[in-house]
């Protein structure tokens, strides 16, 4: 983090990526001396150096305040969101702030029996689709762009398939009963978190990977 840093970091993405430009520049995480690297951001988007710049893990409060002191407002935010966390407070706050919603892991990585999970298997059957498909259409539905996470081909265009389903009302009120209210991936709140994270920053082996 931190305006300088952030310089030398995007830099070095271009040059290891082999380009002028990136479609997409996150911040990570709301810690550290971002706002200088949000500083950083804006004049590589003034530049035309990256088409869109965003925000990762932010919660309401930081992804407000940003908003509101920014020159160029974030516009998207990344975070965790499937069934069991499914945020609608926070969808309608970036709704109201015109900031588009990722999902970054919107399976869980299979967590709690994501793919098993009863309410999700009826769904898929009546639909005659997969679970994945179902966890995808549903976001969609919900206009949260989804990043699914796969290295094997029939995973990938089996997910492209969501497009052609479509859930009806009764479906989504029953995938809103799963909704735990809780991180089940990363919880930014918590002391033990942050410490992981800046204990993966300031170690110099991992740093160097």
């Amino acid at each position: 983090m931190g305006y300088e840093k952030t310089k030398q970091a995007f830099n070095e993405t271009l040059e290891k990526l082999g380009t002028d430009y990136l479609d997409l520049y996150l911040i990570h995480m709301p810690f550290g001396d971002y706002y200088g690297s949000w500083r950083a951001l804006e004049e590589f988007y003034a530049q035309g150096k990256v088409r869109a710049i965003g925000v990762s893990n932010f919660l309401p409060d930081r992804l407000m305040d940003l908003c509101y002191s920014a020159k160029v407002k974030p516009q998207l935010n990344q975070i965790e969101l499937h069934p069991f966390y499914q945020r609608e407070d926070e969808l309608e706050i970036m709704k109201e702030l015109d900031v588009q919603p990722q999902a970054w892991a919107p399976f869980a990585e299979g967590f709690n029996g994501m793919f098993t999970n009863p309410t999700l298997v009826e769904i898929a059957k009546e639909q005659n689709c997969s679970v994945a498909q179902v966890i995808l259409s549903w976001n969609l539905q919900r206009n949260v762009a989804v990043i699914p996470k796969s290295v094997h081909r029939e995973r990938m265009l089996d997910n492209f398939g969501a497009l052609k389903v479509h859930l009806t009302d009764e479906q989504v009120k029953k995938i809103a009963l799963l909704d735990l209210k809780r991180p089940q991936m990363v919880d930014t709140l918590k002391p033990s978190e942050v410490k992981r994270l800046y204990d993966y920053v300031n170690n110099p082996v991992l740093t160097s990977l």
